[in-house]
C-alpha cells in the first residue's frame, strides 16, 4: 500500500519523487527502448533493452513497455532487464517481440507532474489487430479490432467515442467506437516518436481500457 503522508512529505523535499510502490502512468510515451536480447526461462521471458535513461533507472523500478508495467530486475553496461510472466505474454504482444524491435517506454508518473494523458495502470486487458491504416496527408487514422465479450463490456472493457484508450502504452482519444473496433487519429509527432510508425495492417497491439469506465461499471452493480 502506498504511504501517501510519507510521499507528500518527500515531495516537499524532493521534486522528483515517483510513485514506485503502486506504479501509475499517463500514456505519454517518453521514447523507444530497443530490444537487444531475449531469453526464455521456463514460462518466463527476460527482455534486455537499451534506452537513453538507463543510467537513471533503479532495480525494482516500474517501467511501462508497450503499456505493460514491468519491473527492472537488472542493470548493466547501458542496458536493463525486465521479466514477463506467462500471463503477461498471453494478454499482451510482448511475446511477439524480436531483437531489434522498438518498444514504447514510460516511467511511472511524478507525483507533482501534470497528467497530460489519462490514468493508465500498465495492466493490459487484451490485444487488438490493426485492420486499416490510412494516410490522411498530415495524420494517420488507424482502425483496431478486438474480440468483443459482452460480459466484459458490462464491466467497462469497451471504448466510447471521445473517450480514452491506451494502445501500446499511448494515451489516445477514441473515434468511431463500435462493439469490437475503434479508430484513433495519430499526429505526425506521435507517429514518429512512438512505435506507431511500425504498425501496419495485421500488427497486434496492446489495449488497456479506461479504468474510470471500469469503476463506473462496477458501481452500477452494487
Amino acid at each position: 500500500m502506498v504511504n501517501y503522508p510519507y510521499l507528500c512529505a518527500q515531495i516537499s523535499k524532493n521534486k522528483s519523487v515517483r510513485i514506485v510502490n503502486k506504479a501509475m502512468f499517463s500514456g505519454i510515451v517518453e521514447e523507444f527502448a530497443t530490444v537487444v536480447a531475449i531469453e526464455k526461462e521456463q514460462e518466463n521471458v527476460h527482455f534486455t533493452l537499451t534506452c537513453s535513461f538507463v543510467d537513471e533507472l533503479k532495480i525494482d523500478q516500474s517501467v511501462a513497455h508497450n503499456g505493460v508495467c514491468l519491473t527492472v530486475v537488472k542493470i548493466f553496461d547501458g542496458k536493463y532487464v525486465v521479466t514477463a510472466m506467462k500471463e503477461t505474454l498471453i494478454k499482451s504482444n510482448l511475446g511477439d517481440l524480436k531483437v531489434g524491435d522498438k518498444v514504447n517506454v514510460e516511467r511511472s508518473m511524478l507525483m507533482n507532474g501534470r497528467l497530460d494523458g489519462h490514468i493508465v495502470q500498465g495492466h493490459v486487458d487484451q490485444t487488438a489487430v490493426c485492420t486499416e491504416k490510412v494516410d490522411q496527408q498530415g495524420s494517420y487514422t488507424f482502425t483496431f479490432q478486438y474480440v468483443f465479450d459482452r460480459e466484459m463490456a458490462r464491466k467497462g472493457y469497451l471504448t466510447v467515442d471521445k473517450g480514452s484508450v491506451t494502445v501500446n502504452g499511448v494515451s489516445l482519444t477514441v473515434c468511431n467506437s463500435r462493439d469490437d473496433s475503434f479508430q484513433v487519429n495519430i499526429i505526425p509527432y506521435t507517429y514518429d516518436n512512438t512505435n506507431f510508425h511500425q504498425i501496419e495492417v495485421g500488427s497486434r497491439v496492446n489495449l488497456e481500457f479506461d479504468i474510470i469506465g471500469k469503476y463506473i461499471a462496477r458501481l452500477q452493480t452494487i
